[in-house]
């Protein structure tokens, strides 16, 4: 005698949670689609922009999966420069789903290496639905002078990068002053335009810093652009450029400038910031720009990298 087989009427919740599912395979398949899209796109416009012939690094500026257009810039740096190894390290990118490396990943079959200080982000990046498919290992850490040559050996990359960004909203200059062990061919650098054009300075170094409590403004932090072209030159590398947006700064290694890259030089100098991300004690926006930025951390201390001596902004 065959046994009976009862079949159950799905509950409200069995049919809430299969509904959940079907969304977020949904919407995972949507963001796909989109970085489709958008890697397409930028494809298109980064060969469009290979005849273009200009001296001036912003007018590459493309956004595809970068912030401020670095899409663009890196895409003609490399076409500049012989670099053997197609190999970047990007750290403080959060989920690298906005960073200026990923573009060159997903376009040109770059490896990579990330790190952040958020475990949150670093679980969905290593749960993005496109993780297998590059060559992309990660580390959650908060970088200091003390353990960043240690957390960029994790890459196994050689020491000849292709390109290194740094971006950790803080002791930037201390961080990058403190590596020893890689040379990348390129380098980019987020430096602090409202400390100005002519000062170099940056912040006093602090293991712990972080932006938002060293001043409830968010303004004070990093180094300005004329510190890390002091401590760059040191180093070996030739400043290029940086984004229009007065954010992030470029810089090439002496021993592979081309011509190309040496006209890009002839013309890069201090670009200010139009960006607008004051906040209040309250932690709200206030949208200040201009003078009125410099004005909320008057007086902080700041290091002179010339002389070592602590200034006040």
């Amino acid at each position: 005698m065959n046994p009976t087989i009862y079949i159950g009427v799905p509950s409200k919740r069995d049919k809430i949670t299969t509904r959940l599912r079907s969304l977020l395979r949904n919407f995972v398949n949507l963001g796909q689609r989109l970085d489709e899209l958008r890697l397409l796109h930028g494809c298109t416009l980064a060969e469009l922009q290979r005849s273009r012939g200009s001296h001036r690094l912003q007018d590459y500026e493309l956004r595809v999966f970068s912030q401020w257009g670095e899409d663009g810039i890196l895409q003609r740096l490399t076409s500049l420069i012989e670099i053997p190894n197609k190999t970047f390290i990007e750290f403080g990118v959060e989920d690298f789903t906005e960073a200026n490396c990923r573009f060159l990943m997903m376009k040109d079959n770059w490896s990579g290496f990330v790190i952040d200080g958020s475990e949150r982000s670093m679980r969905r990046l290593r749960a993005a639905y496109d993780n297998w498919r590059y060559d992309l290992s990660a580390a959650c850490a908060f970088i200091t002078r003390e353990n960043i040559n240690e957390l960029l050996a994790l890459s196994g990359f050689d020491h000849d990068l292709g390109v290194l960004s740094v971006d950790i909203d803080g002791v930037d200059y201390h961080v990058l002053q403190a590596i020893t062990g890689y040379r990348p061919r390129i380098l980019i650098v987020e430096y602090n335009a409202v400390f100005g054009g002519e000062r170099a300075i940056t912040v006093p170094y602090q293991a712990d810093f972080f932006r938002t409590a060293a001043h409830h403004s968010n303004l004070y932090f990093g180094a300005s652009l004329a510190a890390f072209r002091q401590l760059c030159g040191r180093m070996g590398y030739t400043f290029v450029g940086s984004t229009s947006a007065g954010v992030n700064a470029f810089f090439v290694r002496n021993d592979v400038v081309t011509p190309a890259v040496a006209a890009l030089a002839t013309t890069a100098g201090y670009t200010p910031s139009k960006v607008r991300e004051s906040k209040g004690p309250d932690g709200r926006p206030t949208l200040l720009s201009g003078a009125a930025r410099l004005g909320q951390i008057r007086g902080l201390p700041v290091i002179n990298v010339l002389t070592g001596e602590t200034e006040t902004l």
